[in-house]
């Protein structure tokens, strides 16, 4: 096998696998909990970007809950997030079971 060409090939992957983290970071993923009671929205590299709650959870929530809730709902979004970039990322590498990616 031509050793050059190779090299060439790994390049271009690397290129590649570069431009698709690149552009999931700056993807929005979102996850709510308590039926849409909380909302929340984070990056693609992990980054809480917004976080919404509703005014009736406030009053009627006890504070270990709406914590409960809030935790609940960065995690649903951090999990959209990584779903979604083992996918973008796998579909690239072809299962090579690269680490890290």
């Amino acid at each position: 096998m031509n050793v050059q060409k190779l090299m060439q090939q790994a390049q271009q992957m690397q290129a590649k696998l570069a431009k698709a983290q690149e552009e999931i970071a700056l993807m929005q993923f979102e996850g709510s909990s308590g039926g849409g009671a909380v909302h929340a929205v984070t990056s693609g590299n992990g980054d809480l970007r917004n976080l919404r709650i509703s005014p009736e959870v406030i009053k009627d929530a006890d504070p270990e809950m709406l914590a409960d809730l809030i935790i609940s709902a960065v995690n649903s979004a951090l999990e959209s997030g990584r779903k979604h970039s083992q996918q973008k990322l796998g579909s690239l590498t072809g299962g090579l079971g690269l680490p890290g990616f």
